[in-house]
């Protein structure tokens, strides 16, 4: 362990503990649980949306109105 007493630092903590974190896979710090909701369908439909107009790597395919868009909008400065 390191001289710092902060709880948040992984290496504060003994190895059990972490590996019982890490085997989780971030479920246990984003609550996992649905409450009742159904997010992550609307969570799919926004990136769908998002995603109209582009290729599977993210770049704009040729002509699509979302290039259009982009374009009209300049690039950040």
């Amino acid at each position: 362990m390191t001289d710092s007493t902060n709880p948040g630092n992984f290496a504060n903590r003994p190895k059990e503990e972490v590996r019982e974190i890490a085997a989780k896979g971030g479920r246990a710090s984003h609550g996992g649980g649905n409450s009742g909701s159904d997010h992550s369908s609307s969570v799919h439909d926004g990136l769908q949306h998002q995603n109209e107009g582009r290729n599977p790597d993210g770049t704009f395919q040729k002509g699509s109105e979302a290039a259009k868009e982009a374009g009209a909008k300049g690039g950040s400065k």
